[in-house]
Formats: structure tokens, sequence, C-alpha cells
């Protein structure tokens, strides 16, 4: 599918918005931080479809392309983590977006790592990106996208967060990004339950 999406992307007319949004903290020092596995998933997705974030909008680092008569918007919000919901809200709204077209892409303590989970609506879980979010959107009813990246046997789980990934996770977490494009790109086609049916199998 990545292939075709290259062939035809910023092809056709502006059409249907999707706001896919990548959770992380701004700045040089949080760029390979375990929270910043949003971020992360996003710089992918720009790249696996020819896309560079170009524009500085709506407290937001923006990304866009248009495949066929849908328009995607990549965004990072430069809030930091905890106010993520004031640019999700302003974009949601400038692009005219609905709940079911904003995918939000973060990172989960109890999935391990190699692993994600998509969802149509839920919970933050106690995250605060997510917290803020559905704080500033009014409801918890819009599809998100968790990548593991495990919890920490011991020590702080603010200082696990706020780290980089192991050399030995390095490796399981490359091949999470691509399966996080796959899965978005499948997002884009048929919508979250076929997503959720293909890359929700296994334990």
């Amino acid at each position: 599918m990545i292939q075709a999406f290259r062939r035809v992307w910023q092809r056709g007319q502006p059409g249907i918005a999707k706001l896919i949004v990548g959770l992380g903290n701004p700045g040089r020092e949080y760029a390979g931080n375990r929270h910043n596995v949003g971020f992360q998933c996003l710089d992918r997705l720009a790249e696996a479809w020819g896309l560079s974030f170009s524009k500085r909008k709506h407290k937001a680092l923006l990304a866009q392309g248009e495949l066929a008569d849908l328009k995607a918007i990549l965004a990072k919000p430069q809030t930091f983590m905890n106010l993520s919901g004031e640019a999700v809200q302003r974009l949601a709204r400038f692009y005219k977006v609905s709940l079911e077209g904003i995918l939000v892409i973060y990172d989960d303590l109890d999935l391990p790592v190699g692993k994600i989970r998509l969802r149509p609506e839920g919970g933050s879980g106690g995250h605060r990106g997510m917290n803020s979010i559905i704080e500033h959107l009014g409801t918890d009813g819009f599809p998100r996208l968790r990548v593991g990246i495990g919890r920490p046997t011991y020590g702080d789980p603010v200082d696990y967060v706020l780290g980089d990934f192991a050399p030995d996770e390095r490796i399981a977490i490359e091949e999470v990004y691509k399966t996080v494009v796959s899965a978005v790109e499948l997002w884009l086609a048929e919508g979250i339950v076929a997503a959720m049916n293909r890359y929700n199998l296994s334990p």
C-alpha cells in the first residue's frame, strides 16, 4: 500500500480532511525520548509519503498532503505534552475535521515495546497529552493508536519516559514505525475497524 500512496500523494483536489496527531515534547533534547514516540511515528509517515513539516500553524508543526479526494494533515503539537489539546482543538476546528477523522498516536507504558493498539474511542489511561485532548474536545470519542514503550521494572516512570530507547529496544521500535505507517494507511483507506482487525491481532 505504501507504494500506491507514494505514486498518487499530493494529486487530486482537496476533500475530506483527516488529522493525524503525534504526541511529544518540542525541542531537540526530547527528540529521542520514549515519550516522543508519537512525533517519531509522524516523521516516518512524512518520509513514506514524501511530505515535510514545513508549516507552523495553530500551535503545531504541520505536514500536509492529498490523496484523491482525501486531505491528510500530520500535526506535531508544539505546546508540550500536557497542553496538546490546545493545538488539536484549533486544528480540528480550522480544517473542519470530524471526531472520526482524528487519529492520535502516542506512547503507552502498559504495552511492551514492539506492540501497537488501535481503538475508536476511550479514556486517557493517565496519559497527560490525551487528558488535554479529551478536555479540549469535550469527548473521548476519537480514534487513537497507542505505541508500546514498556514499563520500567524499577525507578521513576517519569525518568523512564523522558529517557531514550535502549540500544536493544531500537531494533524493535524501528519495526514498529513501519507497522504504524501501514496501520495509518489502512485507517485512511478503510477506517478504524479494518485497521484494528489487522493490527490488534497479537496479544
